[in-house]
């Protein structure tokens, strides 16, 4: 199979997020140059606008379209016969399914390089409480997820969590109008990190799983205890299991289970479903599990638990 020699890069976000102006800085620098043609084509019309003469400076030519069914695997190949780009810059639609993208066949060459998603923090609540399985689909797998517009700091670190459980990967990135926002999450976590034994209450769990991702230090040696809920995969040793929880990434029907591994000589006797308490010492380990290094929990004491039934949220 031949590598992709198109790249392709996909900008999600909801109207007016601020996806014109990320593209307008990006493709005018000049890290961001290239020999060849890069093809720019717009789902959607916000209040900022590109200037097709300015554009062309840069190697830009612009292909508009406004509905859904236009945006076809024919008209693909069409624009990749026309213009035969060296690279492909979508600006889509932010009321359109990413997936129906997604799951499209490219012409050929041409591949998904890097997704990226901004989002008006102003109106962030609004957008999630109403269109929440589109905002999950834009920023699944995404590289990067810049919040713009950030007046209120408070709620930032629920919507950094919201991101992070979805795309564990993407960089969270806050701006206001100054620009970027740094230093603000130092201490964002509800329980004590300098006791003994961290205590980790249900309502806290996705805050402390998303930050044992995100600050892998602060963990390092740590003694943690906390509710889950043991699952038991086929591939795991007779001595490892996976306490976790339920979690809601997007709506009732999109749920995922967020654990980290365990190790305990207890193990063999749990059953999956159990609920247990676990206290546990943090390490961190290459794992298959988690593609790269993660944290490993061992078990000083695991003992039974009632069942919590509330699902995990972020935010």
């Amino acid at each position: 199979m031949n590598e992709p020699n198109v790249m392709v890069y996909l900008m999600t976000g909801f109207l007016d997020s601020g996806k014109t102006q990320f593209l307008k800085f990006t493709l005018e620098q000049d890290y961001f140059q290239i020999d060849g043609k890069t093809l720019l084509i717009l789902c959607e019309e916000g209040e900022e606008e590109y200037d097709p003469m300015e554009m062309l400076r840069y190697g830009v030519v612009i292909e508009r379209l406004e509905d859904q069914e236009d945006l076809t695997e024919e008209w693909l190949e069409e624009m990749d016969r026309k213009h035969e780009p060296e690279r492909v810059v979508i600006e889509y639609n932010g009321m359109w399914k990413v997936s129906d993208f997604e799951n499209m066949k490219l012409p050929e060459g041409w591949a998904i390089e890097q997704k990226l998603t901004t989002v008006d923090a102003s109106t962030f609540q609004m957008y999630l409480a109403n269109l929440k399985p589109l905002f999950v689909e834009m920023v699944r797998d995404a590289e990067l997820v810049l919040f713009n517009r950030c007046e209120d700091m408070k709620p930032l670190a629920g919507y950094r969590r919201s991101v992070k459980v979805v795309s564990p990967q993407a960089e969270v990135i806050f701006e206001d109008e100054n620009g970027e926002i740094e230093n603000i999450f130092e201490d964002d976590v509800p329980y004590d990190l300098k006791a003994p034994v961290i205590e980790i209450a249900k309502e806290d769990y996705g805050i402390w799983y998303v930050d044992m991702m995100e600050n892998p230090d602060r963990y390092k040696g740590k003694v943690v205890e906390f509710t889950a809920k043991v699952l038991k995969p086929k591939s795991f040793p007779s001595k490892v299991f996976l306490p976790g929880r339920m979690a809601m990434t997007c709506c009732a029907d999109d749920t995922s289970f967020l654990g980290y591994v365990c190790r305990s000589p207890y193990a063999p006797k749990l059953k999956p479903g159990d609920w247990v308490k676990v206290r546990a010492r943090v390490r961190f380990a290459n794992l298959s599990v988690y593609r790269g290094e993660g944290p490993v929990l061992e078990a000083e004491n695991v003992e039974p638990a009632e069942p919590i039934e509330e699902l995990v949220y972020f935010n």
